[in-house]
């Protein structure tokens, strides 16, 4: 049975291990060389905390994971929060995700969160679908601003009004 619950420091070598994957094979992110611990730790730290950062684990293991973060710096965008969703390779398609969703848009909501805005790089249909799900609206394109596997990705950002 899936378990979703608060993310802890020692499902750091987990989500750099499904972070790295990510790396390696999807568009989802346009890191393009695989993160360190180090790298992560900090990244880690920086979100938890102040943002909901959760866990999805099966029989023990860490699956997936979803954090908000800052959306922009600006004082003004403080009730706006970016979300990031990232599932193991093994576990894409069963539902992980939608269990994750279903968690950071309640946690968003509970800590006054205004609007959850994702970015999802051209193509993703299975993320289009998950937030289309979940409420989210397209709200626009940028053409063309990352370069990876030799093509250029488009993102497409989606919006969900709290």
């Amino acid at each position: 049975m899936l378990h979703i619950r608060d993310a802890a420091i020692t499902d750091l070598s987990a989500m750099l291990d499904i972070y790295n994957e990510a790396i390696r094979n999807l568009t989802a992110t346009f890191d393009l060389e695989e993160q360190t611990m180090d790298q992560r730790m900090e990244w880690y730290e920086e979100h938890s905390g102040k943002y909901p950062f959760i866990v999805a684990e099966l029989e023990g293991k860490v699956v997936g994971y979803s954090c908000l973060s800052k959306f922009r710096d600006k004082e003004a965008y403080s009730y706006s929060t970016e979300l990031s969703i990232y599932i193991s390779s093994e576990c894409r398609g069963q539902g992980v995700g939608g269990q994750l969703m279903q968690e950071i848009v309640r946690l968003a909501r509970k800590d006054g969160y205004h609007s959850i805005i994702s970015g999802i790089t051209g193509g993703n249909e299975a993320s289009v679908k998950l937030h289309k799900k979940f409420g989210f609206e397209f709200i626009g394109c940028f053409k063309e601003v990352g370069y990876k596997f030799g093509q250029w990705q488009d993102v497409h950002f989606y919006q969900l009004m709290l």
